[in-house]
């Protein structure tokens, strides 16, 4: 993976707001990181409908269409794959919400 600097990271920001950088440990191989924006609407509509029939399909839609740069053997390789599953929901920020009766 190319170095991601901090201009580029910045670049991103003023893109697609918030930026979140991923990384796996991997103690035989080398860590392996990615860089990933917040999901659009677009992506979760389209993820969870995938998600329906295959629950990890909604993770490889989250990860393909926020990524932004990083270790491409985190979308192939199984291992990687499901450790950096496991922080996508942390990249779904729901806000809390009030409904009042009038």
């Amino acid at each position: 993976m190319e170095k991601v600097t901090q201009e580029q990271i910045n670049e991103w920001k003023a893109k697609h707001g918030e930026i979140v950088k991923i990384t796996v440990k991997d103690e035989v191989n080398g860590d392996k990181v990615c860089y990933l924006h917040k999901p659009t609407r677009k992506t979760l509509s389209y993820a969870s409908v995938a998600g329906k029939n295959d629950a990890l399909k909604f993770n490889e839609i989250v990860l393909r269409d926020c990524w932004l740069a990083g270790d491409e053997e985190i979308k192939t390789d199984d291992t990687l794959f499901i450790s950096a599953s496991a922080k996508l929901a942390d990249l779904i920020e729901v806000k809390e919400a009030e409904l009042e009766k009038l």
